[in-house]
């Protein structure tokens, strides 16, 4: 699934499972960092870039879904975000479980156009080769199913937003997510008042 989907889902967890606006974040970001080690690609692109070369994404290939998609980085992360925590216990165990949820996610949804195109989360990569996971029933990236799942989950996130008066643009800034409400509820009051 995509890195947004990630972050709107992981951060529905956190706004249910936390009790301050730090952690909150702390929870939404263990859902997200899995997907840095596709950061390869910017390497690539820019390689590809600066020697003319077609851009075969080696370092995308090589090191997504190896570097950050199993047990030892969900153990290292978590442990890592739950140090900034105030509610330490809390924060590591709902590291976890969204870091996890990531993870199955991408089981789920992540394959490519082709069939054959299937993304595996090696489990206990880097450090054992084995086990590693595949579905063949894997949903392409840009499917439907997909787009699915981010439209309940970002509707999700709008209703509580409104609820709630924060919303998973807080996670990025404080000043953008007050923007983000204030345009959300203006909205919301110019169709009640229709």
């Amino acid at each position: 699934m995509s890195p947004f989907t990630h972050l709107v889902g992981s951060w529905l967890v956190a706004s249910v499972t936390t009790h301050n606006p730090r952690d909150r974040k702390l929870v939404t970001w263990a859902g997200v960092v899995p997907d840095a080690d596709g950061l390869g690609a910017v390497v690539d692109v820019i390689g590809s870039w600066m020697t003319g070369k077609e851009c075969m994404f080696y370092y995308y290939q090589t090191y997504h879904h190896l570097l950050l998609h199993g047990w030892p980085a969900a153990l290292v992360v978590s442990l890592l975000l739950s140090g900034f925590a105030r509610e330490r216990f809390r924060v590591l165990f709902w590291c976890l479980i969204v870091f996890h949820l990531h993870l199955a996610c991408d089981l789920l949804g992540s394959r490519g156009p082709d069939t054959t195109d299937l993304w595996p989360i090696c489990y206990s990569e880097p450090l054992l080769r084995h086990p590693i996971w595949f579905w063949k029933g894997q949903w392409r990236l840009d499917g439907w199913q997909n787009r699915l799942v981010f439209l309940g989950l970002f509707s999700t996130a709008i209703w509580l937003t409104l609820k709630r008066g924060y919303s998973f643009v807080e996670v990025i800034s404080q000043r953008a997510d007050a923007v983000f409400v204030l345009v959300l509820r203006g909205w919301r009051d110019r169709l009640q008042k229709r």
